[in-house]
């Protein structure tokens, strides 16, 4: 349980956006906007740390005039808002990218290659952009992927053969390739379908986040980190203020320090800000 004292000391607050900060037609509740400009007006730091590509998280950053790097693609990019310097990019090396690339086209496997600021995908590929859960990010299409290889911070592969895609998990993961994760799901938004996520290994929300309080200079017990979901145990697993929204899945609540009694759809993160501003008196 955490006291008033604790978050009166609070110098950064980390939103997962999907479920937390956002109700489920994307918005961000009024209250919310209110003790965030109550708060940054105070001097407390904000940011994301999200699954979301970097370019679909900058209209909130705007939104609630924020400039503290954000954390996207699950930690594996941290980019300066708004000035645009990169603090951090982990991408999967060149050969082992071409590699996933020609296992999924041998595998008649649909794929796209995620870049910061869009998911690239091929004229045989043309039905990524309706298939893949990917929220709010921008989607190009190439002739080829020759001149995308150097800066792939994921790939995704989509497909209703399980086998297929479990065959090419197997084939992209230790002992067969080295330091990449691979993560298999079923799609949230097309029954039937089956995902595979590939990249470097390292990659996390919380590792993402303690390379960010390095930038700042900021310590992790200053810190509180607000979400719903299995992408931020993570961040439970730190020392920062842990906040699990009403509608977090249970693991998210065992770890958590908070856990709000409304949820994103009532806007739950401003019940949490509220006892923020109430310990800091203002």
């Amino acid at each position: 349980m955490t006291n008033d004292k604790a978050l009166a000391k609070l110098k950064l607050i980390v939103f997962d956006l999907d479920g937390t900060l956002l109700n489920d037609q994307g918005e961000i509740g009024d209250e919310s906007i209110k003790y965030i400009k109550i708060l940054r007006e105070a001097g407390v730091k904000f940011t994301f740390a999200s699954g979301r590509l970097y370019s679909a998280l900058t209209p909130y950053a705007e939104q609630l005039d924020l400039k503290t790097p954000i954390i996207s693609m699950d930690g594996a990019f941290i980019k300066a808002y708004p000035d645009g310097e990169i603090i951090q990019q982990t991408c999967i090396p060149k050969a082992k990218v071409k590699k996933a690339v020609d296992y999924a086209e041998r595998f008649l496997v649909k794929f796209a290659l995620c870049h910061a600021e869009a998911i690239y995908y091929t004229e045989h590929n043309d039905n990524v952009p309706d298939l893949m859960d990917k929220f709010g990010a921008k989607f190009e299409e190439v002739d080829v992927y020759d001149h995308l290889l150097d800066d792939t911070l994921e790939i995704i592969c989509i497909s209703d053969m399980r086998k297929n895609l479990k065959y090419i998990k197997k084939m992209m993961g230790f002992p067969y390739t080295w330091n990449l994760i691979t993560s298999y799901s079923k799609s949230m938004s097309n029954e039937g379908l089956y995902l595979l996520e590939i990249r470097k290994k390292g990659s996390t929300k919380a590792s993402g986040l303690m390379r960010l309080l390095k930038h700042l200079k900021l310590n992790i017990k200053e810190t509180a980190v607000v979400g719903d979901w299995y992408n931020d145990l993570s961040l439970f697993e730190t020392k920062a203020v842990k906040v699990a929204l009403e509608n977090a899945v249970g693991d998210i609540k065992d770890k958590a320090d908070i856990i709000t009694k409304r949820d994103n759809n009532h806007d739950g993160v401003a019940e949490f800000l509220e006892a923020v501003v109430n310990a800091k008196n203002l």
